[in-house]
């Protein structure tokens, strides 16, 4: 990854999360609250900069907890969503205020703990994460599994998922199939050339949102994840919109089966 952060892109967050073992289950315990892409984003530059990751806020937010951030100290860069209105005379049309836009970009305004100083305070625990809570959120069903073919270890159809009762890792299983009802992969009646990603970048895609959520709660899997991921791209690189994509799917999963839903005001 690049040490320009600002130019750092999803792309590349995700490469490093790939073929860095333990990296995603750091950042997701130190940054907890904040998006997976910006957990890893954060870890990063704690790495490169020496800080000891940590609970992490604005400087408004650190001085609401008692603390003070230390004289000199940079601020740690996060992806933010900014909202804007396009008023070009060829898009704004009858509506004078224009049409309103969100773009991200990246803003230092964030620090960690390490870099403050002042009053002690308290790390809330990460809440459990649980499966029945995330598939009655997100809309999906589970059906008893019916494939002849022994070997299936799960599929999707619909917004239903099945896993073979045989699966020796049926969370990992879990996070590949629900990835691909919400990537868009699993679709009913004719389907089109083009209208979707081919299937080894609909593998690759699936199976990156079940790295991320097996390495984020601490199941096992992940290794396979990796494997099959590379063997699915066979050495090409992961297209920068299909790795917004990934991201964004695990934090949905995540968010669902945890109680806390809402999701963090940085985002």
């Amino acid at each position: 990854m690049s040490s320009d952060t600002s130019r750092s892109r999803w792309a590349s967050l995700l490469a490093e999360a790939v073929h860095s073992p333990g990296l995603i289950s750091e950042a997701y315990h130190a940054f907890y609250g904040y998006s997976l892409g910006n957990q890893i984003l954060a870890l990063w530059q704690c790495h490169l900069r020496g800080l000891q990751p940590g609970p992490i806020a604005t400087y408004k937010g650190w001085q609401a907890k008692g603390r003070q951030v230390k004289k000199g100290e940079k601020g740690i860069e996060l992806c933010m969503p900014v909202s804007f209105k396009d008023k070009r005379p060829e898009v704004v049309g009858t509506d004078d205020e224009g049409k309103k836009h969100t773009a991200f970009v990246y803003k230092p305004f964030w620090f960690v703990l390490a870099q403050t100083e002042g009053d002690p305070i308290e790390t809330p625990p990460i809440p459990d994460w649980d499966r029945a809570a995330a598939l009655a959120a997100l809309g999906i069903t589970e059906i008893p599994f019916a494939h002849l073919d022994g070997n299936c270890l799960g599929y999707a159809k619909g917004m239903q998922i099945a896993i073979n009762p045989l699966n020796p890792m049926p969370h990992k299983t879990t996070f590949h199939e629900v990835a691909h009802i919400l990537l868009g992969h699993v679709v009913e009646g004719e389907i089109r050339e083009g209208e979707r990603p081919p299937k080894h970048l609909r593998e690759a895609e699936a199976e990156g949102v079940a790295l991320l959520c097996c390495e984020s709660l601490g199941l096992p899997g992940v290794e396979y994840s990796r494997g099959y991921i590379q063997d699915w791209l066979a050495g090409e690189e992961i297209p920068e919109k299909s790795a917004q994509k990934i991201f964004h799917a695990a934090d949905q999963i995540l968010k669902a089966g945890r109680h806390e839903t809402k999701a963090s005001p940085t985002e």
